[in-house]
């Protein structure tokens, strides 16, 4: 059976159960009209003024057999409170998991097996599954080194492998033998320098043509901030419980700042463009990035996907220039 998620869960709990993980964000975004699933949302009653990427997730389940559904009530969107009610209403069953308030590995342990008996999973058997998924991780670690090390994996890349980790397209052996063969290709290709280094922080931008526009400026992006977070790349020596107590997106925005102002150092960015989600509460998160971040720091807001407007370009383009002076 295919359960829907609506943001990073232990998915290592739903493979133990013996059902496959459905990211609806990658289902939403990667659609050919993503558009069309907003609008399907907005139909039903869903304000237009409301989150593009909650009415995409709502329009994705419209259209997909998906009868179960986890929502993350804590830790993640507040709108996902909502959105589990609607669902239930509409007949789908709808599970709630929420992260601890801060980071706890005992507290973690306790909502893990929470879950496990909801799903009728053998608790013992998710220690195998992780086994098996961290692996596929150290694979997904040379994809990131490869990105800001070496520049032979594109940001674009980077993005598209490490938030498909989310729930390694619910078949984590394809995941792996598509991952095996790019990282083949990519070890082929000419190391790369670029002018200007950026970091990108944030949830995936629902813009379609960020990326090879920066390239276009002569920019690159190196280190994708919440990706990366997504692929869980803490490495094998982790319990289950520890691992998703280090996952930072959950809580609060320091852990997230203190890996940020990590990946400067460490990778040697010249900037960073944090995107934000139209009427999200990280938003307000903001005015922190622009305090702490030790680089010059370019917020970019948008909110229906679709390709980068005017007023946004001429930001972008005065933001690398300023850079590379």
């Amino acid at each position: 059976m295919k359960i829907g998620i609506t943001s990073t869960i232990p998915i290592e709990v739903v493979f133990a159960a013996g059902h496959q993980p459905c990211d609806l964000n990658n289902l939403f975004i990667n659609h050919a009209d993503p558009g069309h699933f907003i609008h399907l949302a907005e139909d039903a009653g869903f304000p237009r003024t409301s989150c593009a990427w909650t009415k995409g997730l709502y329009g994705v389940m419209l259209e997909q057999k998906i009868e179960k559904i986890i929502i993350v009530s804590g830790g993640d969107c507040s709108n996902g409170i909502a959105l589990g009610e609607i669902l239930s209403d509409d007949g789908r069953e709808v599970m709630p998991f929420s992260y601890p308030l801060t980071p706890d590995s005992r507290q973690m342990t306790q909502a893990i097996n929470d879950l496990a008996d909801r799903l009728q999973a053998p608790i013992g058997a998710t220690n195998e599954i992780k086994a098996g998924l961290d692996r596929i991780r150290l694979r997904l670690g040379e994809l990131d080194r490869l990105t800001w090390q070496s520049g032979q994996v594109s940001g674009a890349e980077n993005l598209l492998f490490l938030v498909g980790a989310s729930d390694f397209n619910g078949e984590p052996r394809l995941f792996a033998n598509d991952l095996n063969t790019f990282l083949g290709q990519a070890a082929r290709r000419r190391p790369a320098n670029p002018t200007i280094r950026l970091g990108l922080a944030g949830v995936p931008p629902i813009l379609s043509n960020l990326f090879p526009t920066l390239e276009q400026l002569g920019a690159a992006v190196v280190f994708n901030e919440v990706p990366r977070q997504f692929a869980m790349l803490q490495g094998p020596d982790t319990s289950l419980a520890e691992q998703y107590s280090l996952y930072t997106y959950p809580y609060s925005v320091t852990g997230r700042l203190r890996d940020i102002i990590h990946a400067c150092e460490e990778r040697r960015l010249d900037g960073i463009i944090h995107y934000t989600q139209s009427f999200c509460f990280r938003q307000i998160e903001d005015i922190l990035f622009k305090r702490q971040l030790p680089v010059p720091c370019l917020t970019l807001e948008a909110d229906q996907p679709g390709a980068i407007d005017g007023r946004t370009l001429t930001r972008l383009e005065t933001f690398i220039e300023m850079l590379k002076g």
